[in-house]
């Protein structure tokens, strides 16, 4: 009981559930307070392409991290994230027309890796691995689904450059920003998501073509 002249403080509950759903933001952000691990569970480094494999001059890159970019460098190119963040932050945002509300599955292990092109540009490939592959489906159609939708009218613009059944490459530009070029890929129980910045993303159609074995080679490996 508050004694007399105190008022009782309010406390804010976190839910102890785990998260069932990937299309809705994380109630806390990833932890900025310690380096990441360089893998996440049974995914590491050896479920990220080789540079080599992506192209002429490609280089892993250790991420020093920082306050701007929200989490502390841990000294290697891979680092894991949180897994329902790093999900969600995979859907496009900023989109013109109305997308999808459908639910999405969280992973159970999320792990980034840091790239340099040849030209230098940044990118980053995404292994998103779920408890089975019916969920890594449902999460893939579901992302493939609202990069679709998205459009070029809002502050994110998306223009899909090919799809095949188990691949679609795309390019994701923000208004005065830097364009990406997109791969993303579903081989079993895991999504992968390459993204490389480009000054010249309409004319790469071939190069992301050319990067999926690759990535379907090692992203599903135990």
């Amino acid at each position: 009981m508050p004694t007399e002249g105190t008022a009782p403080i309010p406390t804010n509950t976190l839910s102890t559930v785990a998260p069932t759903d990937a299309a809705q933001p994380p109630e806390l952000p990833e932890e900025a307070t310690a380096p990441p691990p360089a893998a996440a569970g049974p995914v590491s480094a050896k479920n990220l392409p080789a540079p080599a494999k992506l192209g002429t001059g490609w280089k892993t890159y250790v991420d020093p991290g920082g306050a701007e970019e929200g989490f502390i460098g841990n000294q290697a190119w891979t680092r894991r994230r949180e897994a329902h963040q790093a999900a969600f932050e995979a859907l496009p945002v900023g989109c013109g027309n109305p997308l999808p509300t459908s639910s999405l599955p969280v992973p159970k292990h999320a792990l980034q890796g840091a790239y340099r092109t040849g030209a230098g540009k940044p990118a980053t490939v995404l292994v998103l691995r779920f408890a089975d592959a019916g969920l890594a489906s449902e999460y893939y159609r579901g992302y493939q689904t609202r990069m679709t939708a998205c459009g070029d009218k809002g502050n994110l613009q998306v223009k899909q450059l090919w799809s095949s059944t188990d691949a679609v490459a795309s390019v994701r530009a923000y208004v005065e920003a830097e364009a990406f070029v997109e791969v993303s890929t579903l081989k079993g129980s895991t999504v992968a998501l390459l993204a490389q910045a480009s000054t010249t993303p309409d004319a790469q159609a071939a190069w992301a073509r050319s990067v999926v074995p690759a990535m379907q080679a090692v992203i599903d490996s135990p």
